[in-house]
């Protein structure tokens, strides 16, 4: 559900994940030479760049704003919009350590995995943000370059892949972070992408934007996105101090907002120490913080429950297959059973919710002896005990088990001619592979890219072999039996 007015071309192309690849690898937005000229390569070694600054070319004072006129062309020219004397925006950021983002509301650099769980268009809605260990070099302004954390959002309606972008920030010396630009990817429902709308670079497009004060006060006001014809947002603060319902209880400290669009409506915003955004609602959707890591993390082991949960699920996969509904039917009786028996005090709300909607349509399915619709709920039981798995694994370990889930419901949709799924699925694997990559042996992962390739062959635009996709989904079922490479080997 990110927000933005847009104005670029729209893509044709089955997977992004590449393209994406090319993106931080080359420094490029777009793909063309001079995005390739205006910023600098991508590094994972944070602490050898940090924000440079050319001998020739003095920083700027000042973050240039839109004129007038290019308000109007944007027809942005009647919207509401504050008094540059409230804007904490316009001052340019000095960038020192930029990697280093410790905002309390905004702590990019600290948030290794969060969940968000809504609704949108009465749709089902689910995210995934994931802190990726590379870096990319922005230049922001002529000869004045920042290094900026990447971090991927991932957003699912009703079970697909929607929208993946990957956003670009840096905090200054003052505390503020700024939003240095994101490459988006938005899904059609089949499966493909069919546009790149709101994709912007600062020093490109336009200038960095201010996403998080560093002391935001009550009145105060910035822009987190400031590109009339291709991005717009003004944010102003309502209130401080607030105490929030969080995934574990209470938050002190909220902070409340009201973020005005390129339309003239306006969403409620919510931010929250140790989360970063913690709600946003515009009309009837809504997206809402379920769980946050670290914040969110308990330390000691996992409830008996949860492998039980998660083994459950697994086993009701194979009762499914094999068409065995009096075996399935008993799994989904004792799957309920479990989760009836878990800790309450260890689930996140939302996520129970999730969990609670997925078993409801398992019985359901199995009721109706749907085998599609049966092996999707178990495969979402399954994706929600990954989600409550979070607070005792590591993120690595649990998108691998989450790239698993992915390839089993290849083969589900596969097995239902469903060519649209199959690449959704496929899709999904391409980005949640970005996620643990640098986790697992070098050969695993030359092992799971080859059958990658493969895959995404089958159902390549104009293609459609769902019998080789179903056994290229088994095989990488097997080849996933793979353990995280330990930090630091």
């Amino acid at each position: 559900m990110k927000d933005g007015p847009n104005q670029h071309p729209k893509l044709r192309a089955l997977f992004a994940s590449t393209l994406a690849t090319a993106v931080l690898g080359l420094a490029a937005c777009g793909g063309d030479d001079e995005a390739t000229a205006d910023a600098a390569s991508t590094t994972s070694d944070s602490a050898s760049i940090s924000s440079t600054t050319s001998e020739t070319t003095a920083a700027p004072s000042t973050i240039p704003q839109p004129s007038q006129a290019m308000l109007a062309a944007a027809s942005l020219d009647e919207l509401p919009v504050a008094d540059e004397s409230k804007r904490l925006d316009i001052t340019a950021p000095v960038f020192s350590n930029p990697t280093e983002i410790s905002n309390p509301l905004f702590p990019i650099s600290e948030l290794e995995s969060v969940v968000f769980s809504g609704k949108v268009d009465g749709k089902d809605f689910h995210t995934e943000t994931t802190l990726l260990p590379q870096t990319r070099i922005i230049e922001w302004s002529p000869g004045q370059q920042v290094e900026a954390l990447v971090s991927q959002y991932a957003a699912f309606e009703d079970g697909r892949i929607e929208e993946v972008a990957l956003d670009y920030y840096a905090q200054a010396d003052d505390g503020a972070v700024w939003y240095l630009g994101e490459d988006v990817f938005d899904y059609d429902p089949d499966g493909l992408v069919d546009s790149t709308e709101g994709t912007w670079l600062a020093g490109k497009e336009g200038p960095p934007e201010m996403i998080m004060p560093a002391d935001p006060q009550v009145g105060d006001v910035h822009r987190p996105e400031n590109i009339p014809g291709i991005a717009f947002e003004e944010v102003e603060i309502k209130a401080n101090d607030e105490t929030l319902d969080g995934p574990a209880g209470p938050v002190e400290g909220g902070m409340v907002a009201r973020e005005l669009h390129d339309d003239g409506t306006y969403s409620d915003k919510i931010f929250a120490p140790g989360y970063g955004e913690f709600f946003s609602g515009h009309g009837t959707e809504v997206e809402a913080m379920a769980l946050a890591i670290p914040i969110d993390a308990i330390d000691g082991p996992a409830p008996a429950q949860l492998e039980s949960l998660s083994a459950g699920a697994h086993d009701l996969l194979d009762a499914i297959e094999a068409g065995d509904w009096k075996s399935a039917a008993e799994l989904e009786q004792a799957v309920s059973r479990t989760w009836q028996d878990y800790p309450g005090d260890q689930v996140p709300p939302r996520i129970g919710t999730e969990m609670e909607r997925a078993l409801s349509a398992l019985d359901a399915a199995i009721s109706s002896r749907d085998e599609t619709a049966a092996a999707t709920a178990a495969i979402d039981v399954a994706q929600s005990a990954l989600d409550l798995e979070l607070r005792y694994g590591t993120p690595a370990e649990i998108d691998l088990a989450r790239f698993e889930l992915w390839a089993t419901q290849v083969v589900t949709d596969a097995t239902a001619g469903d060519v649209g799924g199959v690449r959704s699925s496929v899709s999904t694997m391409e980005w949640t592979r970005d996620r643990f990559a640098e986790t697992i042996d070098p050969a695993d992962l030359v092992a799971i890219d080859t059958h990658m390739t493969v895959l995404r062959d089958t159902v390549a635009f104009g293609n459609e072999d769902l019998k080789t996709a179903a056994a290229e989904g088994r095989q990488l079922q097997q080849a996933l039996a793979l353990e995280p490479v330990p930090a630091g080997d």
